[in-house]
């Protein structure tokens, strides 16, 4: 009896996680815990109970090549910057005397990662010894002491415990948005989060520096923005941006992160085919919400992607009204990136907050393609010398268009446009409801703001601006590229006004109606000739051939406003290609024929599909592990019958994915129900998509859903 001998260590992974908001993330080291936070495990012994003072306990917390020891004491405080262990004063039962209780501390910058620890028993004559097993350490947004610390609860269940939520495509004029289930709570997510860090060039190149790095949320936030893209590393996705999936997955066709990560990791880091931007984004959240890090996904409308720095997009016209594919700056009808929340004390401070990191492979940052953490602050303030590519998300949400219409080569108009360019930022609103949150102001002061460009030490503008030398010079550059302080519109005609107008959204198989409104602001009549082009585009480039076109004469008297009504029909714009962003950008130029002035107006709208409807059975008793129903319905617009794929699934409550082949009569209303039970409580969302192969399109539902216990 007189020797201390261990007989087992209780983890208790299920209070632990409680304490530490983990409950529900599945890794292979069972437990996962948050840093700054202590966690209690319960030692239980044999022979005599535990003698401070004839034996001592040593934990050896092991990450890679690195390696703490921590004794465990009998009493005093927990160190805010190392690893601290005290025995508890209090028994967990005073009926097992021989069950030790004992609080471990990790610092609130400890590296996140896959511990090893172990227990030693050492006394005078002998040392012991045991594997305890593994912990998957996170951040921490709930410690105050932490980089990710987020005040709010409600934000922290929103941006770190909600794996479902709302992306925002199409235009600003005509928001579409569709749901994606995150997923970070799904079984093997969080370790293929591991995963991907440990596969990283940077932890190839350098375990023990880059396990040293992982404390800072700036450093992981680089780390996963190139690691999401495959560009330059074993990354998760290949982009693709060609209309030709065959190979692959359409990038429309995904509705969550979790079989993206899944088959990245089952294929031995094979990069998954394919994504684009929203995909992109959507797993980095998954990704960085997983590690601990309070992330969202944000859209931008009009974004531009502004390749030689002068803060300037050029865009051209043929003076027929048809858009030309010349240089390699481009507006992307949306774009969709991500905010993490952290502290920013490499920029001096005040700039803590939300952080811009973009996995979509646009640009280089620091040699790989990346992009962030940009501090959204920073971009507010025009900051344009500080790290990371901040410059770049300036520019795609302030840059200038240039609207330049040509003939053979030669100009004949030019004119500026300050609004264009990032109209609207929005993400999901906080909270159960599922719907958006105008972030716009959070980026600019105003609309139209002054242009800034950063220049090099040559008057050249520079690349990447938050990695040139020495301090930059800021200027503000005229539609000719030369400095000046007037930003005013140029070269615009003084006699004639033009616009467009949608006459109703356009849904998918209906007629496409708009007006053109043309004002002769002078006293004299003018003979006027009219040419208006519609283009097919890709969200994210020009538009390629025109798929409907008129041209005609008119006169209009002094100070006459005449509107002129089009139409397009289904047959002229019907969609080739599966989708679900069909995009059309429209062009109406006005020239007067004496003066040869030209004038353009233009409009890039979305035509919407109709939506999939989605009813629950007694929804307001939705209860885990008990039967629901679920019911689908669709009414068939098309003058032809369709036939499709009906894909339905939902995190927590299909254990697979429910797909059936079917086929719609015209005008009919196709009904479908489908059994599920409810594994989770809490929050969770049904989707349903509907692939119709007739038409070339992508219809898509979703419900939320409250699961009681």
């Amino acid at each position: 009896m007189d020797e201390y001998e261990l007989r087992n260590v209780h983890l208790q992974k299920s209070q632990n996680q409680i304490r530490h908001k983990t409950d529900g993330l599945s890794s292979s080291s069972n437990l996962v815990l948050r840093r700054g936070q202590p966690f209690t495990i319960l030692i239980n012994n044999d022979g005599r109970p535990f003698d401070p003072l004839r034996e001592k306990l040593v934990f050896k917390i092991v990450l890679g090549p690195l390696v703490v020891e921590v004794p465990v004491s009998v009493s005093g405080q927990p160190s805010a910057s190392q690893w601290s262990a005290f025995l508890e004063k209090s028994p967990v039962d005073l009926n097992t005397p021989r069950m030790l209780p004992i609080s471990l501390f990790s610092p609130a910058s400890a590296s996140v990662g896959v511990y090893t620890f172990y227990l030693g028993v050492q006394t005078r004559w002998s040392v012991k010894t045991v594997l305890l097993g593994q912990f998957t350490l996170l951040c921490n947004p709930w410690c105050q002491a932490d980089s990710v610390f987020l005040q709010s609860e409600e934000l922290r269940n929103e941006y770190i415990r909600n794996d479902n939520g709302l992306l925002f495509k199409g235009c600003p004029n005509n928001v579409i948005s569709r749901s994606w289930s995150f997923g970070q709570y799904e079984k093997g997510i969080l370790d293929i989060c591991m995963k991907m860090l440990q596969v990283s060039p940077q932890s190839q190149a350098d375990a023990r520096k880059d396990l040293l790095n992982r404390s800072n949320p700036v450093y992981i936030g680089r780390v996963v923005s190139a690691m999401v893209n495959c560009q330059d590393d074993l990354g998760v996705l290949m982009g693709n941006w060609s209309e030709k999936y065959s190979d692959g997955i359409n990038p429309s066709m995904w509705s969550g992160s979790a079989d993206i990560l899944r088959k990245w990791s089952e294929t031995q880091c094979k990069p998954v085919k394919y994504g684009q931007c929203w995909v992109f984004a959507a797993v980095m959240c998954t990704v960085m919400r997983a590690l601990g890090i309070p992330t969202r996904v944000v859209t931008n409308f009009n974004s531009a992607h502004d390749t030689n720095a002068n803060m300037v997009i050029e865009e051209y016209y043929t003076e027929m009204g048809e858009k030309l594919s010349i240089g390699n700056d481009s507006i992307w009808n949306f774009h969709v990136w991500v905010e993490s929340w952290m502290t920013r004390p490499d920029l001096g401070g005040g700039y803590d907050g939300w952080q811009v990191l973009d996995p979509t492979p646009q640009e280089q940052s620091g040699g790989m393609y990346r992009c962030g953490p940009a501090a959204v602050k920073a971009v507010y303030e025009q900051k344009v010398n500080a790290p990371y590519d901040v410059p770049f998300v300036y520019a795609e949400v302030n840059a200038d268009v240039r609207t330049i219409i040509m003939r053979n080569g030669k100009i004949l108009s030019t004119s500026i446009d300050k609004k264009r360019v990032g109209p609207l930022i929005c993400t999901k609103r906080p909270g159960p409801a599922m719907a958006m949150m105008d972030i716009t102001e959070d980026y600019k002061t105003e609309r139209g703001q002054p242009t800034i460009c950063m220049l090099r030490s040559d008057g050249q503008p520079a690349n990447d601006m938050s990695r040139t030398n020495g301090q930059p010079k800021i200027c503000m550059l005229r539609s000719d590229d030369q400095p000046a302080n007037d930003m005013s519109r140029t070269n615009a005609p003084e006699g004639i006004d033009v616009s467009l107008q949608l006459l109703k959204a356009p849904v998918l198989g209906e007629i496409i109606s708009f007006s053109v409104t043309i004002t002769n602001k002078v006293a004299i009549p003018k003979l006027l000739r009219k040419h208006v082009n519609a283009q097919k585009k890709e969200y994210h480039r020009d538009p390629t051939g025109t798929i409907w076109e008129a041209h005609d004469d008119l006169k209009i008297g002094p100070y006459e406003t005449v509107t002129l009504k089009h139409e397009i029909s289904f047959d002229e714009y019907m969609i080739q290609e599966a989708a679900e962003d069909n995009l059309v950008n429209l062009a109406v130029v006005i020239e007067d024929v004496k003066s040869q002035e030209r004038v353009l107006a233009s409009e890039e709208f979305n035509i919407c599909s109709p939506s999939l409807n989605i009813q629950i059975q007694n929804e307001d008793s939705v209860s885990i592990n008990t039967q629901q129903v679920a019911v689908v319905t669709f009414t068939n617009p098309f003058k032809v019958a369709v036939s499709g794929e009906l894909i339905i699934s939902g995190s927590g409550l299909f254990e697979e994915t429910f797909q059936m082949s079917l086929m719609i009569q015209p005008r009919e209303t196709m009904k479908r129900s489908v059994r599920f039970i409810p594994r989770t409580t809490g929050a969770r969302m049904l989707q349903a998509s509907l692939l119709l192969t007739d038409q070339s399109t992508i219809l898509r539902g979703f419900k939320a859903i409250n699961v009681q216990a």
